[in-house]
């Protein structure tokens, strides 16, 4: 049931892909969007996989791919990290990426970033990176980051692809189109280096106030929400002779 509801849903509502060839001719910097224990991880808390989920493991491979290469390059690298004080929740969510707590990490393949040079790293507490970066003094470190390094394009990737990600997304788009972010031109959506978690429609209904969530419907609804709003989506990326 669920697979031709998907196959009906793309054919409606397709969501066209190109490819990437990353080159010095644009300046281009990395997203990583929430790739932490916490949300990929097996057994690593309330929001993470119960179990090894594919989807989810080829993201997090990729994701450590690019970074790498990225950072090979002195190409900017920016990952956002779900830290969540524990005495605020995040309705309708249960508590998840406690700050201080291995849950809040970035998955073991990543852990190097937090002593790299080339990668800036910050915790938000909220679902929207964009507006987690705004700072007491009413600045934004992903603002900063773009502006400081010159960048035209971003490349976007990581979990949940119709939430964090996507919200993210929106808001840079609409900023970029309000002039705050000049000199960013392109944000693109990698989709396979992106992901979501999986809840059956016969596991939400045993789970009082749970909405179902079928990771290959919703990840699908949440490239072409992405689409729609100005983004590249891309499914294949790869690096022009460097």
């Amino acid at each position: 049931m669920v697979s031709a509801t998907i196959d009906l849903l793309k054919k409606e509502l397709p969501v066209e892909e190109g490819s990437l060839v990353l080159s010095k001719d644009v300046k281009t910097g990395l997203v990583l969007v929430d790739v932490v224990n916490g949300f990929c991880s097996v057994g690593a808390g309330n929001l993470a996989p119960v179990k090894p989920d594919k989807q989810i493991s080829f993201m997090v491979k990729e994701s450590a791919r690019l970074a790498k290469l990225f950072c090979g390059e002195k190409w900017p690298v920016f990952a956002f990290l779900d830290s969540h004080h524990p005495d605020i929740p995040e309705p309708p969510y249960p508590p998840h990426c406690i700050a201080g707590t291995d849950e809040a990490r970035l998955v073991p393949d990543l852990q190097w970033l937090e002593n790299e040079a080339n990668a800036t790293l910050k915790c938000k507490d909220c679902i929207d990176g964009f507006l987690g970066s705004v700072e007491k003094d009413g600045s934004n470190v992903f603002v900063d980051w773009v502006k400081k390094n010159q960048i035209k394009a971003i490349l976007v990737v990581g979990i949940c692809t119709d939430i964090c990600v996507l919200d993210f997304v929106c808001s840079t788009l609409s900023a970029r189109n309000r002039r705050m972010l000049t000199p960013l031109e392109d944000v693109i959506v990698y989709s396979g280096a992106c992901a979501t978690f999986d809840l059956p429609v016969h596991v939400a209904k045993d789970i009082n106030g749970a909405l179902a969530h079928p990771q290959d419907l919703m990840h699908h609804i949440g490239l072409y929400i992405a689409k729609g709003r100005g983004a590249r989506i891309v499914s294949e990326v790869s690096f022009a002779a460097l």
